[in-house]
């Protein structure tokens, strides 16, 4: 009996799908879709912050005592009120800088630490509307139940030794839990994003000012009608930085489904319509110059957050 030959092609596998995607509708009813960061790109983005802020922190706390003994050999004083009210100081200042250091940059228009900037990753609202100052300030002050404490627990059961084996496996236990936390749930979320109503996503990396100064929409010309999209002030005064931001992404995404959803609803706003199959151009030509307008305000230090604002 003859052997049926094997065909030489080979029936191409489906991609598998990336069980990290998500897809959340903004409070303007536009699909975004994101990719949740991975566990141990958040683990060393963490680590990167650390290092950052003690290095940081060693080089405040070198200044600030290096001030105290010069005021002390310019006074010819003992030090013991220099010296004990410079110590206050540094208590309260080291306590505020660890905190200061996330809630800055977070509340930032990236959304991101240094360390999450490095890795890619970005925190944003789980509801797909704007990033709050009470979300990030939950989160961040939720770290010192998660870490803090539980690190000072098992540091302080190392130096007393066998006195203090029970406090020890506590602290050890009770850090365990909130450190693997986020491999219990499919979002990958730590206890202070489930409070907060946060996650920790992939940023881009692509630029969006290169991609539309290659563009005609960016100049404000049609692809269509070779008109331009000239906005007047009324028009652009509607929307604010977080507009702004919502924009940037779809544009960067770059999918048709949600660039005429954005088109639409922008048209509505200010009375326009732009004529299908010219969304990108439109969003493009609004983009430039609503960026335009509130970096001029913000130069003469006004700033509109949000279209509510």
């Amino acid at each position: 009996m003859a052997r049926r030959p094997r065909s030489s092609a080979q029936v191409p596998r489906r991609p598998a799908p990336d069980r990290r995607q998500r897809q959340v509708v903004t409070p303007e009813g536009v699909p975004l879709p994101f990719t949740i960061g991975a566990r141990g790109a958040r683990a060393l983005a963490l680590l990167l912050d650390q290092i950052l802020i003690v290095a940081t922190m060693a080089g405040l706390s070198y200044l600030l005592f290096s001030l105290a003994r010069a005021i002390n050999l310019k006074a010819n004083a003992s030090g013991d009120f220099v010296g004990q009210a410079v110590v206050v100081v540094w208590v309260v200042v080291m306590f505020l800088f660890r905190h200061i250091w996330f809630l800055y940059f977070e509340l930032g228009p990236r959304g991101a630490t240094p360390g999450k900037r490095a890795l890619g990753l970005r925190v944003a609202a789980r509801d797909g509307g704007r990033l709050t100052t009470e979300a990030v300030v939950a989160r961040n002050f939720l770290r010192d139940i998660e870490l803090t404490l539980p690190v000072i627990f098992v540091s302080t059961a190392l130096i007393q030794g066998e006195d203090a084996t029970v406090a020890g496996w506590a602290g050890a236990a009770w850090f365990l839990i909130f450190a693997f936390f986020p491999f219990f749930n499919r979002d990958a979320l730590r206890a202070g994003d489930v409070v907060a109503g946060t996650w920790v996503v992939e940023a881009g990396r692509d630029r969006l000012k290169a991609a539309l100064s290659t563009g005609a929409g960016a100049q404000g010309r049609s692809t269509l009608t070779e008109n331009r999209y000239e906005f007047g002030e009324a028009e652009l005064a509607i929307y604010g930085e977080y507009e702004l931001q919502v924009l940037e992404r779809v544009l960067r995404e770059n999918r048709e489904e949600a660039m005429v959803d954005v088109a639409q609803a922008i048209c509505a706003k200010i009375g326009w319509n732009s004529g299908r199959g010219d969304e990108r151009a439109f969003l493009e030509a609004y983009y430039t110059q609503l960026r335009a307008r509130l970096e001029r305000g913000m130069r003469f230090g006004q700033r509109k957050a949000d279209k509510f604002s």
